[in-house]
Parts: structure tokens; C-alpha cells; sequence
């Protein structure tokens, strides 16, 4: 009995030091009452109201909107978004006065795909790193093939996962030299973190054509772990070896879009309407197939690689990328 008084004491006496600081006067006077175990709730209750109270000031109606955004409401409520920091969503609207219903890309990113350019340019391998570049990806292509076979729709969209990984690389590390060395970069970041977003969209189009199978999707954990790292410390080594890479990579692209298109030609894959995320994002027609879906898409292949033997041929030249203005919106 008197062991269980001193305990009572010591922590009466606990509560005292460590209540100013971390409750209200109110919980301390509970705390020092015989109701030992509901004291810290009525302390951490009223500290929360005071707390309520100040930011507040009363505000029955921010309350409110503060139980609808936390709780479990209607379907309705589910889809607000609640917040006090002022940051409403912006509502755009088509050309044509009706809404914008996509909030991956805005309509001052669509554009209309250039299919006049020449899709059969061939950067012939001369030096070593040339010759180490084209013959990296032309090994890569027997593995692809083997696995995807003459599924196309699959093809492009697992690739895909992968094709906007150098893009993103590129651009981070040109960023972080940029802060390193209190420069420009001759606006290459923008343009290369623009190819990322542009692959990035090619996927989001493949999406609604196509399921990847269970192991596909953990194919793709796979493989882009492995390239990331190793188009990271790729360019970190040699730059210009780097954009060769996806220079030969983006050729090989054409390669396989081209094939695809044979594959819709002689109806071995059906011919479905174009997606409506594909429809906004290239500007096309509300008719259009999958096979305009596709031109567009080896279009913006074309043009990546392009920017990037170009950006190669820059370092090949013994210059850096910001002494040569950036292809920005060469799509």
C-alpha cells in the first residue's frame, strides 16, 4: 500500500514537470486528480480544440469543410479535394468551348505530329563508341523479339516503360551540372525532360489498347532497374556514347512501328478506333484509327532520334550541349 502511494506520488509529481509543455492547464489539474487513466485524454482533447480555435478563429464552416475532406462522404465528396491553401484546379476548356478532361497534359501540349520526316536516316557507326552504341542495341533487339514475338500492341507499350527513362536521365544530370557550375544549358534539360514526357505519353496511349500480362509488368521492374542505372553511369562516363545508345535505340523504334503498321495493313491486328487521350494529344481527327495513332507515334521516334545524334554529334565535336540551342518542341 504505501509502495503503491509512493508510485502515485512520483507520478503525480512527473506529470507536473512534463504537463506545461505538452498539455493544457486543464489536463494538468486532471492529471493531479484521482483519475489517473482519463486525464492525458481530456488534456490532449482541449489542447486540440485551443489548437482548432486559434487557426480557425471559430470558423464553423472550415470545420466543415474539414470533416468532409477527412471522412468517408459520398461518392461525390470522395472525388473533392479539399484544402485551405488556395490551390483550386484550373479549368481549361477545348478550342470548341467544351471541358478538358485530361489532367496528365494540358491542350497547350498537344501538337500535330509531322509525318513528312524522313524516317529512313541512318547514322553510319565510324568510331568505336559509334560502333559499340549500334552494336549494344542491335544485341538488344534479339532478346525483344523472342519474347514479344509479333505482338506489337504489347511490344510498344512494355518498350515504352523504357523508352522515357534517357530522356529523364539526361535532363537530371544536365540539371545538376547546371546548379554545380552556376550555368545555362542552352535549354537541352527542357528538351530532353520534353522527349521523356513525350515517351511518357506514347505509353499512356498503348494503355488503353492494350493488357499486359502479370509477368510482363514485372518485366518491366526488372528491366528498367537495369537500365537506369546503367544509362545513368553511361552517361556520366561519355555523354555522346550515351545519346548514340538511344540514337540507334530510337532507329530500331521506327524499325518495330513500321512493322506494326504491316501487321494493321494486312489485318492480322484489328485496325480499333484511336483512343480519345490519343485523339486530344496529337491534334487527330475525331475518326481516327490506330494506324494514324501509330504513324504519329514513329513520327515523334523519327524526331528523338534525330535530337539525339544530333546532341552526340555535338560532343563528338569537342563542344558542350549549351553552346548549341536546344531543339525545344521538335516533335
Amino acid at each position: 500500500m504505501m509502495m503503491s502511494r509512493g508510485y502515485t506520488r512520483l507520478a503525480s509529481s512527473m506529470f507536473t514537470m512534463v504537463s506545461p509543455r505538452f498539455f493544457s492547464t486543464a489536463a494538468t489539474r486532471g492529471v493531479l486528480s484521482n483519475d489517473m487513466v482519463k486525464a492525458p485524454a481530456v488534456g490532449l482533447g482541449v489542447r486540440c480544440r485551443s489548437s482548432m480555435a486559434a487557426i480557425g478563429g471559430g470558423d464553423k464552416e472550415q470545420e466543415k469543410k474539414q470533416a468532409v475532406g477527412g471522412g468517408g462522404g459520398s461518392a461525390k465528396d470522395d472525388k473533392e479535394i479539399v484544402s485551405y491553401w488556395g490551390l483550386d484546379p484550373t479549368k481549361v476548356s477545348k478550342e470548341d468551348g467544351s471541358p478538358w478532361k485530361w489532367t496528365c497534359f494540358r491542350p497547350w501540349d498537344t501538337y500535330r505530329a509531322d509525318l513528312s520526316i524522313d524516317l529512313k536516316k541512318h547514322h553510319a557507326p565510324v568510331t568505336v563508341l559509334d560502333k559499340m552504341a549500334y552494336w549494344t542495341v542491335k544485341s538488344l533487339r534479339w532478346p525483344t523479339d523472342l519474347f514479344f514475338q509479333r505482338r506489337y500492341g504489347c511490344r510498344a507499350m512494355m518498350l515504352e516503360t523504357v523508352a522515357a527513362v534517357p530522356g529523364m536521365v539526361g535532363g537530371m544530370l544536365l540539371h545538376c551540372k547546371s546548379l554545380r557550375r552556376f550555368e545555362h544549358s542552352g535549354g537541352w534539360i527542357k528538351a530532353l525532360l520534353e522527349e521523356a514526357e513525350n515517351e511518357r505519353m506514347h505509353l499512356m496511349t498503348f494503355m488503353e489498347v492494350s493488357d499486359p500480362r502479370w509477368y510482363e509488368r514485372a518485366l518491366v521492374f526488372a528491366v528498367q532497374g537495369v537500365f537506369f542505372n546503367a544509362y545513368f553511369l553511361g552517361y556520366i562516363i561519355s555523354p555522346k556514347f550515351a545519346h548514340r545508345v538511344v540514337g540507334y535505340l530510337e532507329e530500331e523504334a521506327i524499325h518495330s512501328y513500321t512493322e506494326f503498321l504491316k501487321e494493321l495493313d494486312n489485318g492480322n491486328i484489328e485496325n480499333v478506333p484511336a483512343p480519345p487521350i490519343a485523339i486530344d494529344y496529337w491534334r487527330l481527327p475525331p475518326n481516327s484509327t490506330l494506324r494514324d495513332v501509330v504513324l504519329a507515334v514513329r513520327a515523334d521516334e523519327a524526331h528523338h532520334r534525330d535530337v539525339n545524334h544530333f546532341a552526340s554529334d555535338i560532343h563528338y565535336q569537342g563542344r558542350q550541349l549549351k553552346k548549341a540551342p536546344a531543339p525545344l518542341g521538335y516533335h
